[in-house]
């Protein structure tokens, strides 16, 4: 996937191992860093690594480490989707912290009693939608914290209400991806969408992917899943992402399919045709 990132100096900046030491000069390749996140042009000093390259590696760990462990409020992100205009409701699973969360991830994977019982009364004035947008903190808090309100206003911007009525949205502390089949399995709903916090990488510790599923109950498998991965600002910015996703959702409605069989022939041109996307370029 492209990744569609500034050419500002501003992005330069940030990255350490692009500054000179005092035994050798940056990596010839450096200016190939305002391209991508990835560590590349590192250098070297002899036959070992640059002091600023080691520092800047020392820095990306303990920034993916905060992005597991950072706290995931789901009351201040339901206030933040008030605020964009978007009603939203806080289910659980049966976790309480995050350290049961990564020894357990079966347990991440369903409700708790009390959340299954509120979520089947929530449906009852849910007739007639016809997709849920599930947001949990996942192994990023940061990620969630940051995307997932802008993801859901793009998103709600790109698929027409007529034919695609939303519920409120749904936020799950601890959750896994295949909690959409939980709560598909409890209220019938035609497409879930899971906006959850990846595994933080050395580059990207604030990325967000969105899994949706068609018609999803408890014994769909992962083959049955579509994903739209790397939304961040330095990725795949949360608008185009929305895009992405909501094309991928259209077909998905059209041939009433989801996962494998859906297949993602869409081009990132596709996604720049507008003047107010060119700008995320």
């Amino acid at each position: 996937m492209e990744t569609f990132l500034s050419n500002s100096s501003e992005n330069e900046n940030i990255r350490a191992n692009s500054m000179p030491n005092a035994v050798s000069a940056p990596d010839s390749w450096i200016g190939l860093q305002r391209y991508t996140s990835a560590r590349i042009a590192i250098g070297r000093t002899g036959g070992s690594q640059r002091t600023p390259s080691i520092l800047d590696f020392r820095l990306a760990h303990a920034r993916a480490r905060d992005a597991v462990h950072a706290t995931f409020n789901p009351e201040e992100l339901a206030k933040k989707f008030a605020e964009a205009g978007f009603e939203s409701v806080i289910l659980h699973t049966p976790i309480r912290d995050k350290q049961t969360y990564l020894m357990n991830p079966d347990m991440g994977r369903v409700l708790d009693e009390d959340s299954k019982k509120k979520l089947r009364e929530f449906a009852k004035n849910w007739k007639g939608r016809d997709f849920a947008v599930i947001v949990s903190d996942g192994l990023s808090a940061t990620a969630a914290n940051l995307n997932a309100v802008d993801t859901v206003k793009a998103l709600a911007e790109f698929l027409p209400e007529r034919e695609w009525a939303m519920t409120p949205i749904i936020i799950v502390p601890f959750a896994r991806v295949k909690i959409q089949d939980a709560i598909g399995e409890e209220i019938g709903i035609r497409h879930a969408i899971v906006l959850i916090g990846e595994r933080p990488g050395l580059g990207s510790p604030d990325s967000l992917s969105a899994y949706f599923t068609y018609k999803p109950v408890w014994n769909t498998v992962e083959s049955d899943r579509n994903c739209v991965s790397n939304i961040r600002p330095l990725g795949m910015p949360p608008r185009l992402a929305a895009k992405k996703l909501a094309m991928l959702l259209k077909e998905s409605l059209s041939l009433g399919i989801s996962g494998t069989a859906l297949k993602d022939n869409i081009d990132d041109s596709q996604l720049l045709d507008e003047s107010k996307d060119k700008k995320l370029m």
